[in-house]
């Protein structure tokens, strides 16, 4: 069974290592004479071992529609989970009781997924641009199982 710290620490690995890549394009960005413009340099001739592709690919359609899916059946897996008793532990029940906030922070997970994956795609991290797609997939689906697993609380009146 998934634990609230093992998701939440997933869920920051997800978003964490965008942050760094940024700052040091930002770094490289403010080193660079702007003054006289460089002619073009010869590219080196591929090869063979570079992985390039267009970012809306098919297999990325694939996972982004996977993603979106793990996170509609979260939604959908909580709210299941509200009603037969049981309380929210990464958010707060008010959250999750108010349907179209709920249902904003899901939509706004599935963009930042596709946010980051887009970041590290522009960086030519394509291996770790598809592999945050399959955790996101994984840690939704994990928690919407662990939702529907879960044992209606009986209340005593």
């Amino acid at each position: 069974m998934l634990s609230p710290r093992w998701i939440a620490a997933a869920l920051a690995l997800l978003c964490l290592p965008a942050v760094p890549a940024s700052a040091s394009a930002q770094q490289n960005q403010a080193q660079a004479p702007s003054a006289l413009p460089e002619s073009p340099k010869p590219t080196p001739k591929s090869s063979g071992n570079e992985f390039h592709h267009r970012f809306w690919d098919r297999e990325n359609d694939w996972l982004f529609t996977g993603v979106a899916g793990a996170r509609a059946l979260d939604y959908f897996s909580t709210l299941n989970m509200r009603r037969r008793g049981r309380q929210e532990i990464l958010l707060s029940n008010s959250i999750v009781d108010n349907h179209p906030l709920f249902g904003g922070i899901e939509a706004s997970g599935v963009a930042l997924s596709l946010g980051a994956s887009y970041a590290f795609h522009r960086t030519g991290h394509h291996k770790i641009e598809r592999y945050i797609s399959i955790v996101h997939i994984g840690v939704g689906a994990g928690g919407a199982i662990r939702n529907y697993s879960l044992k209606t609380a009986h209340h005593t009146p």
